[in-house]
């Protein structure tokens, strides 16, 4: 079939709707975000990827998730939403992902299928906050394995522009100098993201793609103007004027000049939807407390742990401020939210849509296995050896208790085999929305009956099916954790996404179908699971100390080991001579 060459937009379209549009602007709601993929010849069906929220998103570094391998994300259904942080490939300059040629380039050098994976990215990674150099006024500072780099606005455009994302979030300036931060210093983030944000929205110049000649894409090819789906950080820090200034500043009408290059009637038009890091906030608001320098040190240290509820509530009061005057027809996309409760309340109280899944993929490094439901049921509440006050939202699988324990890793969710044996409809959710069973991998693991085909002589004579088999249990998993094997952070990274995916699908059941109990049932939630999470702080302990019993300089550490013993058996010795 013959084809001709226009110009087309490559990028995706992004739509997001609201089921309820009529709620008050900072309640709890319903929606759904969508991608849709241009096609390029007659007779193609558009490709989407739909996206039900309040969602999740995965978490990358350099485009990895964390433990998974391509397979390992194919057969974790839950997995939709991936975001990318592009500074992780700065140490080689031109960035390795923007030599990718053809449609698609992300998706095709990290191994995402773009029918399936919604591809985001941003240029710093959401979850660091390590002191970092200034910012200058036409230079992000960003960190790459082999150090800071200067990244110019222009250049972060180039790299998405060459990368084609589904979504690309805005660079704002952002300290990552110890807080508190002055007013000035305020004053020349929001300046500096306003303008950097002018040329992110720019239209695309783009090199024309093939479009079959007699399509609706060829009548409009010559008034279609590229430009990227933009999410845009919300800046201000921990000052609610100044945010609510920067909001402001979004809804000016562009002046003759601003309005030629971007195309736009005020910055706010371009823009897709709204993005809030808490990991900066949180340390800006540890350092306003009250507490000795020593004390504000080591809270810092514990960022990426739960804090109080006052942080929290001014995370509210922070979102609020930001969105006041803005549209509530837009998403808004959480990251480094540390628990459940501090999304159930972002959720309650400030209508946030989205949330990274950065804490429960953390949480699968240090071998724990989240086991918790949205909303709370009665039966199974004192498991895992809970005393009856608040229980855990997982257990620590380290623990030397489940060298024998052969169940599954999460009590709250069955398996699919177990599932099958009392329904044969195999659906991932009931008539209510709620998870009927565990999918990932490590809880419902199938096997394939299709023999082996090693050569291209062989043939496949027998269909492929695939058949559900038992559960990994947490004794196996506490083997390879002791064992260093890597599969244990596999099949607990695909548990744990799967939970996340789990607990929002729960989320949104009771919004659509008894929106009233919401409330109800977040404060059930509250007093049901433990929001410190301190087994995961036990987790942590476990893997440190199992990280330090093998690998690299084992026998050094023993040495050391030994000698410490050895000095201590002397002292003893030398005490009981003295008396």
């Amino acid at each position: 079939m013959s084809s001709t060459t226009n110009t087309f937009n490559p990028i995706p379209s992004f739509t997001f709707h609201l089921r309820v549009s009529s709620l008050p602007k900072f309640s709890p709601r319903l929606g759904q975000a969508v991608i849709t993929r241009p096609v390029h010849r007659t007779g193609d069906e558009a490709e989407k990827i739909e996206i039900s929220t309040p969602g999740i998103i995965c978490s990358t570094t350099r485009g990895v998730i964390e433990h998974l391998s391509r397979d390992h994300v194919k057969k974790t259904c839950s997995i939709k939403w991936v975001h990318v942080p592009f500074e992780s490939f700065l140490q080689i300059d031109p960035p390795v992902p923007t030599r990718q040629d053809g449609s698609n380039p992300l998706h095709r050098f990290l191994g995402y299928s773009p029918s399936q994976h919604l591809l985001s990215l941003s240029l710093r990674d959401p979850a660091d906050v390590r002191d970092m150099p200034a910012n200058g006024n036409l230079f992000v500072a960003a960190q790459s394995s082999r150090g800071t780099r200067k990244v110019p606005p222009q250049a972060y455009r180039s790299y998405a522009a060459a990368t084609m994302p589904d979504i690309v979030f805005s660079m704002p300036d952002v300290s990552f100098t110890p807080p508190p931060h002055s007013q000035k210093r305020i004053n020349k983030s929001i300046e500096r993201s306003t303008r950097w944000l002018a040329s992110l929205l720019a239209p695309l110049n783009l090199v024309s793609s093939p479009v079959e000649p007699n399509s609706e894409h060829a009548a409009t090819a010559t008034n279609i103007l590229p430009r990227f789906n933009v999410f845009l950080h919300m800046v201000g820090g921990i000052k609610e004027a100044a945010r609510s200034a920067f909001a402001s500043s979004l809804k000016e009408p562009l002046d003759v000049k601003e309005s030629h290059v971007a195309q736009l009637e005020t910055l706010d038009d371009g823009v897709s939807g709204y993005v809030f890091d808490l990991a900066p906030l949180r340390l800006a608001l540890l350092a306003e407390q009250p507490r000795s320098l020593q004390s504000v040190l080591a809270a810092a240290a514990s960022v990426y742990r739960p804090t109080d509820d006052s942080i929290t509530h001014s995370f509210v009061s922070l979102v609020h401020a930001s969105l006041q005057d803005l549209s509530a027809e837009k998403p808004r996309l959480v990251n480094t939210a540390l628990s459940p409760h501090e999304m159930l309340v972002l959720i309650r109280d400030a209508g946030i849509d989205l949330f990274d899944t950065f804490w429960a993929q953390q949480a699968a490094t240090w071998g724990f296995a989240l086991d918790f439901r949205f909303p709370v049921r009665t039966e199974n509440l004192l498991s895992h050896g809970d005393s009856p006050g608040q229980k855990q939202l997982g257990i620590n699988i380290f623990d030397g208790r489940f060298a024998t324990d052969f169940g599954r890793l999460a009590e709250h969710l069955m398996d699919r085999l177990e599932y099958s044996k009392h329904n044969s409809d195999l659906s991932e959710e009931d008539a209510l929305g709620h998870a009927t069973f565990c999918t990932c991998a490590a809880c419902s693991p199938t096997w394939a009956n299709d023999p082996l085909i090693h050569s291209s002589v062989d043939e496949r004579t027998v269909p492929s099916e695939e058949e559900p088999a038992p559960p990994y249990t947490r004794a196996y998993i506490h083997h390879l954790l002791h064992t260093h094997e890597m599969s244990a952070h596999s099949l607990l990274a695909m548990h744990n996404i799967t939970v996340m995916n789990a607990f929002m699908r729960g989320i949104r059941s009771i919004l659509q179908y008894e929106p009233d109990r919401f409330s109800d049932e977040v404060a059930r939630f509250q007093e049901t699971y433990d929001g410190t999470l301190k087994a995961l702080d036990d987790a942590k302990l476990c893997w440190a100390e199992v990280n330090l019993a093998r690998g690299k300089g084992r026998i050094a550490r023993e040495r050391e080991a030994s000698k410490s013993v050895e000095g201590l058996h002397k002292d003893s010795s030398s005490i009981d001579c003295e008396f």
